[in-house]
């Protein structure tokens, strides 16, 4: 049998969710727990008591709504979800649309009385997009939060997270009491915009995300010697912002090198000191974005990372020293679901492809405790966290289709 969702409800709830935190200017600024946010919480519990689905916040305020009965309410959970939280002047479907066809395929099985061998609930995440560092609330779930994470987080005003969500009426450290032992999940399933043109140039309906990638993020300087632009021979310089060129252009023969057809590294932010136009840089900090689907991958590309700012440093009279400012571990997704996934494809005549994830997402978290799965939807010309954010109606469509008709299978499998 092929399930299909309510696409008119979808749409609806869609466009009332997509107006909660819209500006102006046409972004969406529903950062982690601002007032913004906090309405589209009440909103997204409103609409799941409305439809009958209970509901419930954790001690780390995800939003958790579940549908049961009596012959598997003891049983493990099949989880789907994603996060409602945006960056600043966001777009509409990064995260949200996750949560929404999560409560649409619910809805959908609620509707029609099927019944499950597994529970079924759909999550929404907190501080996915990182006003806090990312991933908070899926961290809390897979029990990989620590009471210094807690203790240290904070965004880039300087405001706490404890204090946040103190103010909140929440006592920071009850988060740790979020985690959900292994045996009461099954499984997790994420709906997501691709994020990247792949889709959407080879005009493919869905993907079905084989792996997502790891990252690490390292902080880099390095120390030469300000002095006079003018008086000071090209030859005599210790000039630190050369050791950052010479570095940016070893980053592709890292990759032929070191990498492969997952491998990315970017140099995201740079500050040059002092910062004057008269003067040789003494003194430059950069970020280190790199990614992979291989964790050995991205081990030699951290080796060959290091011994490339080590060589440069000597040949240009620097001295450099980097931290490394976070470390997520690349992870595969479920082989099992990923057939169900693939199975429900072509029953439903879909077009798909199998792909990795160049981003991270909750599923990582998750991947802790449970097996994973990922559907993808195009976004068009590839564009993400942005206003100009978007998917056609009819990959919508067909993706949250996917997912329903998938998610009866995995609730399913005994």
């Amino acid at each position: 049998m092929v399930l299909t969702i309510n696409f008119e409800r979808f749409k609806a709830n869609f466009n009332e969710l997509a107006a909660i935190g819209k500006k102006d200017d046409g972004g969406i600024y529903r950062m982690a727990f601002n007032a913004d946010e906090l309405l589209a919480r009440d909103w997204l519990e409103a609409k799941l008591e409305a439809y009958g689905i209970p509901t419930r916040r954790d001690a780390a305020l995800n939003i958790i709504g579940r549908y049961e009965n009596e012959a598997n309410q003891d049983k493990p959970a099949v989880v789907i979800g994603s996060h409602i939280d945006t960056v600043p002047n966001a777009g509409a479907l990064d995260g949200a649309l996750g949560v929404l066809v999560g409560l649409e395929c619910l809805l959908c099985i609620k509707e029609q009385s099927i019944q499950t061998t597994y529970p079924l609930e759909v999550i929404a995440f907190s501080d996915e997009e990182g006003r806090f560092g990312g991933m908070f609330g899926s961290r809390a779930f897979a029990g990989q939060l620590n009471p210094r994470i807690i203790e240290e987080s904070q965004d880039l005003d300087g405001i706490m997270l404890s204090d946040v969500l103190q103010q909140l009426g929440v006592d920071p450290y009850q988060a740790l009491s979020a985690s959900r032992p292994k045996k009461e999940i099954k499984s997790y399933l994420e709906l997501h915009i691709e994020q990247g043109p792949v889709l959407d140039a080879e005009n493919v309906s869905v993907g079905i995300v084989s792996d997502i990638t790891g990252l690490f993020k390292w902080q880099v300087r390095l120390l030469g010697a300000a002095n006079h632009a003018g008086t000071t021979p090209m030859e005599m310089r210790k000039d630190a912002f050369m050791g950052l060129a010479d570095f940016a252009h070893e980053i592709p023969r890292i990759i032929d090198e070191n990498g492969g057809e997952a491998s990315r590294i970017t140099i995201g932010n740079v500050a040059l000191y002092p910062g004057s136009a008269n003067t040789v840089p003494g003194e430059v900090d950069f970020s280190i974005d790199a990614r992979d689907v291989s964790l050995e991958v991205m081990n030699e590309l951290k080796d060959a990372c290091r011994k490339a700012l080590s060589a440069i440093a000597r040949r240009r009279q620097l001295s450099f020293d980097f931290t490394e400012a976070s470390m997520i571990y690349p992870v595969a997704c479920d082989n099992q679901m990923q057939s169900h996934l693939e199975e429900a494809a072509q029953q439903l005549e879909m077009s798909y492809k199998v792909m990795p994830s160049g981003a991270a997402h909750d599923a990582q978290m998750v991947a802790k405790i449970a097996p994973i799965a990922m559907i993808f939807v195009p976004s068009k010309n590839g564009i993400s966290h942005s206003p100009h954010e978007w998917t056609d109606w009819h990959h919508l469509e067909s993706g949250a289709n996917l997912a329903l008709n998938a998610l009866v299978r995995i609730a399913g499998d005994r």
